[in-house]
C-alpha cells in the first residue's frame, strides 16, 4: 500500500507551544524580526486502506476541536520559512509507536508503520544565519536530523545485513605498548591494564577474542557496571596540614580501626567502596539493623515494615533506589532525564516492589545564561533545564507515579557535566518476593520492550569524561524512554501469580543482555537469536551489549515457563525464552547458531586487572567558587541571599510534575494558602490492594556543592545531617531512618589531590552514620563530571527515609 500523509496543527487560541517557541526565538535567539511561528505535526503512515485511515483521522491522529487537520500538503505561504524535524533512525519515537498501537486497536490489524516529524513554519524578518541558528536551537544532533520534506516511496527501514562474526586477529601476541594503542584506538572504557589483563586471559585460552567478547568485557569492566573506581585501592592516603587535615587524618585513623574490628584480620583494601560501605558492616554487627532486607539480588535498598492496613497489619518490603543519568542528560536532556526515571523505578520494579512516589535532584549551571554565550560542544544550559525537566516530568506522569519533591541546585561547575537525579520509593508485600537460587535447566525469560542500537555504549559511553566529540558522536548511547511498556511491566510484577514464580530478576540497565542477564546466573547459554529487535539488521554485539529500556530477564523454572508466558501476554507484553541456567562454569552467546561468546565466569568476575592509586586530601580551603554571602552589613547579607540562584521560588520548576497520582502523597510539594512554601520532604501512603494505608514512607535529601567545594569532609557530613533534619521536621523518627548516598565527582585520573576528594567526602559521610548510628545501605557513584578543563563541584547527595504513620507527618508551613 502506498504511503499516505496527514498533517496536524493547533487551531488558533490552542497553539499554546508554537506561541511559546516564538517567545523563545525571538528573546534567547535574538530573532526580534521574527513574527509568527506555526508547528505542524507530519505523520506518514504505511499499510493502511483508505476505509482505516480515514477512520484515524479523527480518532487518532487529531482532536476535531482543537485541530485543523490537513491531507497532502499544509496551507503554507511563500513568505515562510519551513523546515522539518524527526528522529535519527533507530531511535524510538513514541508519538509513532503510540499512533501505531492505536491504530491496531481500532482496526483490530497488525500496526502500520508510522514515521512523524515536526514541520516548524516561520515568517517574518530573518536572516539565513538567523534561521541556522534555530535549526542549531531545536535540533540535537545526538538524536535527531533535518527531515526531507518529500514524502517517501516507502517507510521500511533498509539496514545493511550484518557481517559474521569477527575474530581480533593477533590480540593475544600484543605486548603491553601495543595493548595501549589498542585500547585509544578502539576507544574502550577499559584501562590499559584491563586490556593487558584480558590479553593474558587470551593467551591462557590460546586464542583471539571475537569483536563481541571485547565489548560484553569492556562493559562488564565499565565504571557505571563494576565501580571500578570505588573498587581501586588506595596504596596511600596523605593528609595537608592544617586544622581541617588534621581533622580528617583523625577520622581516617577511627575508620582504620574500625575496619579491624570488622574484618577481624581478614585482608581488605582500603578503596572509595569500603569507605562508603564500612558504616552498613559495623552496624550490622552490633545488631542495629534488624529489619535489613538482604539478598543475592542487588536492585535496590531493601528493608522490612508492618504496614498497618484495613485488613490489619501486613509485612512490606519497602524499597528505594537513586540513579543517576548525568552524560546521558547532558548531551540529550529529554531522553536521559527520562530514562533516569525509568531506569530507578526499574531497580525496585526487578525487587517486584511497586514504586509509589519519585524525587528528583539537579544540578545546573545558571538556565537564564544567553544561549549566545554556550560553550562550545555544548548544549545551552536553558535548553538542557527545560528539556530535561520536560523529559522526567513525561515520564513520569504517563507511567503514573507521584514526583513528591523536585529541587534543582545551581552552581557554574554542573556546566561541566549536569547532575541528573531520581530516587524512588516501592513497596511489595513480602509474600509476594520468593528469592531462589538458580539451577541448572531453569530458563531465563526477556520480557518487555524490543532492542534497539540505542542503548550500545551507554554503560562505557557515561564512565568515559565528557568531550567535544560527545554531543556528535553518543547518539546511540541515549535511549528514548517508554513509559506505557513500563506501565505494562508494573501491573504484571505486582500479580502475585506471576512474582512468585521468579527466583530472580535483573532489569536492562547499563550493560544490556550481557550484564542483565549475566549478572543472573553464574553459567549462562544464552540464544542472541531469540532476543526481539526494533528492526533488522542488529548484529551480535549490539544484541550483546544493548541496554535499549523497559526490558526485565527473569529466571524461573522450567515447568513454569508457559505459565509465566502467558501472564505476560494477558498485560500485553512480548516476552520470549532467551538464555539457559547452566553448570559449566562459562557465560556463552551464541548468535545465528554459533557461539561469538565463551568466557570463564572467574575471569569476567575478576572485574578487570587491579587498580591502585594515592590520594591527598587537602586542608578544605577555598579552592574555587564559593558563595561569599555573608558581610557585617545585614542588609547587603539579606540582598545577596535574596538574590541567589539558589534561594528564587522553583514554583514553576515544580509544576511541570504531578504530584498527586495515586491519591497516596500526603504532603503537596508546595503548601500554604497561596501554595508558596516549599515542602522539605516528601511523603506518601504505602499503596496496598483493596483497601487504604495507615503507613507512609518521608523522603528527604541533604546536598550543598558550596560547601562540598569548600571542604568535601564537611559538605558530606551536612549532607547526611540536612537530610535527617528534614526528616525529622516532616515528623519521621531517625531512630528508624536509613539512607542512601550519591557521590559525583570529576574524572580523578592519577592526581592525588583529585582522589582527595572522594575520600574527604566518604570519610565525613561515614563519620556522620556513626555519628547517628544510621547507615547507608546503598548507593551511586558517577566519577566522570569533567569537560576539557572544567570539572564538577565535588557533590555528596545524602538521601535519608523512614517510616511514619499517615497522620504524624507534618507539612512545613506550620
Amino acid at each position: 500500500m502506498a504511503v499516505k500523509r496527514i498533517f496536524v496543527e493547533k487551531k488558533n487560541k490552542y497553539d499554546v507551544e508554537a506561541r511559546r517557541l516564538l517567545r523563545d526565538f525571538r528573546s534567547n535567539l535574538a530573532v526580534p524580526g521574527l513574527q509568527q511561528v506555526r508547528l505542524i505535526l507530519r505523520y506518514d503512515v504505511e499499510g493502511l486502506e483508505n476505509a482505516d485511515f480515514d477512520a484515524c483521522v479523527k480518532n487518532v491522529f487529531s482532536e476535531p476541536a482543537v485541530d485543523a487537520v490537513y491531507l497532502e500538503e499544509p496551507p503554507l505561504s511563500p513568505e515562510e520559512r519551513v523546515f522539518a524535524v524527526e528522529y535519527l533512525p533507530g531511535q524510538y519515537d513514541q508519538r509513532a509507536d503510540s499512533a501505531a498501537q492505536c491504530i491496531s486497536l481500532l482496526t483490530g490489524d497488525e500496526r502500520p508503520a508510522i514515521r512523524a516529524a515536526r514541520l516548524y513554519a516561520l515568517s517574518g524578518e530573518m536572516e539565513d544565519a538567523q534561521l541556522q541558528a534555530i535549526k542549531r536551537y531545536v535540533i540535537n544532533p545526538v538524536d535527531s536530523r533535518e527531515a526531507s520534506m518529500e514524502k517517501p516511496q516507502t517507510l521500511e527501514l533498509k539496514l545493511a545485513e550484518p557481517a559474521g562474526i569477527s575474530i581480533v586477529q593477533g590480540f593475544m601476541d600484543m605486548d603491553d605498548a601495543q595493548a595501549a594503542r589498542f585500547r585509544e584506538d578502539r576507544g574502550l572504557a577499559m584501562s590499559t591494564a584491563d586490556v593487558i589483563w584480558a590479553r593474558d586471559y587470551f593467551r591462557t585460552e590460546q586464542r583471539d577474542p571475537t569483536e563481541t567478547e571485547l565489548k560484553v568485557i569492556d562493559t562488564y569492566w565499565s565504571d557505571h557496571c563494576r565501580h571500578s573506581t570505588f573498587m581501586t585501592k588506595l596504596t596511600d592516603v596523605a593528609f595537608e596540614d592544617g586544622p581541617v587535615g588534621a581533622k580528617i587524618q583523625e577520622v581516617y585513623e577511627e575508620y582504620l580501626s574500625a575496619r579491624q574490628a570488622v574484618y577481624k584480620g581478614r585482608q581488605k583494601d582500603v578503596c572509595l567502596m569500603d569507605m562508603a560501605t564500612l558504616y552498613a558492616k559495623e552496624a550490622k554487627a552490633a545488631g542495629l539493623l534488624k529489619n535489613l532486607d538482604e539478598s543475592e539480588e542487588i536492585n535496590a535498598c531493601s528493608f522490612r515494615q508492618t504496614v498497618q492496613t484495613d485488613g490489619g497489619p501486613r509485612e512490606y518490603l519497602i524499597q528505594f533506589k537513586n540513579e543517576t543519568h548525568n552524560h546521558p542528560t547532558e548531551i540529550e536532556p529529554f531522553g536521559g532525564a527520562a530514562t533516569c526515571l525509568g531506569g530507578a523505578i526499574r531497580d525496585p520494579l526487578s525487587g517486584r516492589a511497586y514504586v509509589y512516589q519519585a524525587m528528583r535532584v539537579t544540578g545546573s549551571g545558571d538556565p537564564r545564561e544567553r544561549v549566545a554565550d554556550t560553550m562550545p560542544f555544548k548544549l545551552p544550559q536553558r535548553k538542557i533545564t527545560r528539556e530535561a525537566a520536560k523529559g522526567y516530568s513525561s515520564y513520569g506522569n504517563q507511567i503514573g507515579l507521584a514526583t513528591g519533591l523536585v529541587q534543582e541546585l545551581y552552581h557554574p561547575g554542573y556546566k561541566a557535566k549536569r547532575l541528573e537525579i531520581g530516587a524512588v520509593v516501592g513497596a511489595a508485600p513480602a509474600e509476594n518476593v520468593v528469592r531462589a537460587q538458580p539451577t541448572s535447566g531453569d530458563a531465563i525469560l526477556l520480557i518487555g520492550g524490543r532492542t534497539g542500537r540505542d542503548g550500545c555504549g551507554g554503560a562505557t559511553g557515561s564512565s568515559k569524561a565528557h568531550d567535544e566529540r560527545s554531543i556528535a558522536e553518543c547518539g546511540a548511547e541515549v535511549q528514548k524512554g517508554n513509559p506505557l511498556t513500563e506501565r505494562k511491566l508494573q501491573r504484571l510484577f505486582r500479580n502475585p501469580a506471576f512474582s512468585q514464580k521468579i527466583k530472580r530478576c535483573n532489569d536492562f540497565g547499563a550493560g544490556g543482555v550481557c550484564v542483565a542477564i549475566g549478572e543472573l546466573a553464574e553459567s549462562l547459554d544464552i540464544d542472541l537469536d531469540q532476543v526481539p529487535k526494533k528492526y533488522a539488521g542488529l548484529d551480535g554485539t549490539e544484541l550483546a551489549i544493548s541496554e535499549s529500556q523497559e526490558r526485565m530477564a527473569v529466571v524461573v523454572a522450567r515447568e513454569d515457563v508457559e505459565h509465566v508466558l502467558a501472564l505476560a501476554g494477558a498485560e500485553n507484553l512480548e516476552a520470549v525464552a532467551v538464555a539457559q541456567v547452566t553448570d559449566t562454569g562459562r557465560l556463552r552467546f551464541t548468535w545465528r547458531g554459533k557461539t561469538i561468546v565463551d568466557i570463564q565466569r572467574a575471569f569476567l568476575d575478576t572485574n578487570g586487572a587491579p587498580q591502585y592509586a594515592k590520594a591527598l586530601v587537602q586542608n578544605g580551603e577555598s579552592h574555587g567558587l564559593f558563595h561569599e554571602f555573608f558581610s557585617e552589613n545585614l542588609e547587603e547579607t539579606l540582598a545577596a541571599l535574596l538574590g541567589d540562584l539558589n534561594i528564587c521560588s522553583q514554583k514553576g520548576l515544580l509544576e511541570r510534575f504531578d504530584s498527586t497520582i495515586g491519591a497516596g502523597t500526603v504532603t503537596m510539594p508546595l503548601g500554604g494558602r497561596r501554595q508558596l512554601s516549599p515542602a522539605q520532604a516528601m511523603a506518601a501512603a504505602v499503596p496496598v490492594a483493596g483497601g487504604s494505608s495507615q503507613t507512609a514512607t518521608i523522603m528527604s535529601f541533604g546536598a550543598d556543592p558550596y560547601l562540598m567545594e569548600k571542604s568535601p569532609f564537611h559538605g558530606a557530613v551536612y549532607a547526611v545531617i540536612s537530610a535527617l533534619a528534614k526528616l525529622t521536621a516532616a515528623g519521621g523518627d531517625v531512630r528508624q531512618a536509613w539512607l542512601t548516598l550519591q557521590e559525583y565527582f570529576e574524572r580523578l585520573g592519577s592526581k592525588p589531590e583529585r582522589w582527595g576528594k572522594p575520600v574527604a567526602a566518604l570519610l565525613g559521610a561515614w563519620y556522620a552514620q556513626r555519628g547517628m548510628g544510621i547507615a547507608a545501605i546503598g548507593g551511586k557513584d558517577s566519577m566522570s563530571g569533567s569537560f576539557r578543563e572544567l570539572d564538577v563541584p565535588p557533590t555528596l547527595c545524602a538521601f535519608a527515609i523512614c517510616p511514619s504513620e499517615v497522620d504524624a507527618v507534618l507539612s512545613p508551613e506550620f
